[in-house]
């Protein structure tokens, strides 16, 4: 599952936009570029997987491949990777605080998780002025 999220104009808090069943790749590309313009970002933040010692496995060499091919399909939109560790756990909390039932389905985390990676880029380029996470450069 792929939970996009967008922040308003004002870049201060991230909101869901909806998600993006992540089975099926061809489809979650195009969806995303259709995204892409009809929100007109200018970059897209793509959460990295990895364990909690911070190695990538598996996952983060798929997630590594699909932002590849995301951002070849939306060039010249930068397309970042940061760091999720923790971040679906943060958002089952959030939705459990929030009085919303995290085990309704895997795609309100998806989105409340996409909206925690999304917010912690933001707040991590306020604070530091630098981009978060890594560029991802397109290879062809």
């Amino acid at each position: 599952m792929v939970g996009p999220a967008a922040p308003p104009p004002d870049g201060v808090l991230a909101t869901p936009v909806e998600t993006v069943p992540g089975r099926d790749i061809p489809f979650a590309h195009r969806r995303l570029r259709q995204l892409v313009e009809e929100y007109e970002p200018l970059e897209v933040v793509v959460g990295l997987p990895r364990s909690l010692s911070g190695r990538e496995g598996p996952a983060a060499a798929k997630v590594r491949a699909f932002a590849n091919e995301l951002a070849k399909g939306i060039k010249p939109v930068t397309v970042r990777l940061v760091d999720e560790r923790m971040t679906t756990v943060t958002a089952a909390q959030g939705l459990r605080a929030s009085g919303r039932n995290a085990k309704k389905g895997r795609s309100v985390i998806d989105q409340a998780a996409a909206v925690v990676i999304l917010q912690n880029a933001l707040e991590t380029e306020r604070v530091s002025g630098n981009p978060p996470g890594e560029c991802v450069e397109v290879v062809v």
